[in-house]
């Protein structure tokens, strides 16, 4: 695993721990849309930079 590929996994779960809070907190939808799609992005990010696929 390389280094940027492991910043991006682990920002995208801390994305999602956000989500969580922010749904028990009953924050606007709207916000947890976006912070999803920011979450999902950083996951996939990280999941293709994976030097398993070579």
């Amino acid at each position: 695993m390389s280094g940027l590929s492991t910043i991006l996994i682990v920002v995208g779960l801390f994305l999602v721990g956000g989500i969580y809070s922010f749904v028990k907190q009953k924050m606007p939808m709207s916000l947890i849309v976006l912070l999803s799609i920011g979450a999902a992005m950083c996951l996939v990010a990280g999941v293709m930079r994976l030097e398993v696929w070579n």
